[in-house]
């Protein structure tokens, strides 16, 4: 395996040497003087003695070759890389590396790669980002409550140090299709299923499934038509919610909730050409000078 100086300076728990052909360059601050403050209140709210030392991105470049230095300059320019300020001394702050969820690339990755592939960089594999805190004053009982605010856990992770960024570049094979055993365990089966796999089932869907499986069809359902069914059945896909009846304040309404929020157009439909039409819409431009 070899070694890739990343860096000729040394910071408090910034990378030096990498053990794989990943690449750490710094780039510009995560925030603004304005944002960052008020994460610091945030942060300062549940510990009152931590301080935000610093909020940077940094870009973790996986290689599947090594980079010419022209290309490694090309690299350095597009990534807007910025030099590693040396020192720390005994006052460590604590690392908060915060990364996209391990095993998902995120959307600014593939259009990052992207970019850098049409900018001739071939020996690039992938580029991801991820935003690396150093605060100090944090205890190591208060250290799970910090990462929480920091990040969201849907689609993000709080790693502690850079070498844990190899997970992010990893290939996961394919799990193999499972049944879920209905016909020997009943409706208990998919109630523990619906936990495990997060399929968010609501009480009247379960039902639905287990007389479909155990009653008509007389078989086991695979994982994998419980999570489509779960999806296309979803909140999001259907507007179960969105579209049902409502009883407000003891009066039923005769509008769906869209219904509701269609009404504020119909009551104000000046400026606007297509609305509520394939999930998109339309609104009239203006006149404006050009050169």
């Amino acid at each position: 395996m070899r070694l890739l100086l990343v860096s000729t300076q040394v910071s408090c728990h910034f990378p030096r040497l990498a053990t794989t052909d990943i690449l750490f360059l710094r780039g510009a601050s995560a925030f603004s003087a304005f944002r960052l403050q008020g994460l610091q209140q945030r942060v300062q709210a549940l510990v009152p003695s931590a301080r935000i030392v610093s909020a940077d991105y940094w870009h973790f470049v996986k290689l599947n070759k090594d980079l010419s230095e022209a290309e490694r300059q090309q690299l350095a320019a597009l990534l807007e890389e910025r030099g590693v300020e040396a020192g720390g001394g005994d006052l460590c702050p604590d690392l908060f590396l915060m990364t996209p969820r391990i095993g998902t690339i995120s959307p600014w990755s593939s259009k990052a790669t992207d970019i850098a592939w049409n900018c001739g960089l071939a020996g690039v594999e992938r580029i991801e980002r991820g935003i690396a805190y150093r605060i100090e004053g944090v205890t190591a009982e208060v250290k799970t409550p910090v990462a929480a605010l920091l990040h969201d856990r849907m689609i993000e992770t709080v790693l502690g140090d850079f070498g844990q960024t190899a997970e992010l570049f990893r290939h996961f094979s394919p799990k193999p299709m499972a049944s879920v055993d209905l016909l020997g365990g009943g409706r208990t089966a998919l109630v523990e299923a619906n936990s495990r796999l997060g399929l968010a089932l609501s009480e009247d869907e379960i039902d639905y499934l287990v007389d479909l499986f155990v009653s008509k069809t007389r078989r086991n359902p695979t994982d994998v038509e419980l999570m489509m069914f779960a999806q296309a059945n979803s909140e999001h896909c259907r507007h179960k919610i969105f579209n049902a009846s409502w009883v407000i304040d003891g009066q039923p309404r005769k509008e769906t909730l869209f219904g509701m929020i269609r009404e504020t157009h119909a009551a104000h439909p000046e400026g606007n050409v297509v609305v509520y039409s394939d999930n998109s819409s339309v609104f009239e431009g203006a006149q404006v000078a050009r050169f």
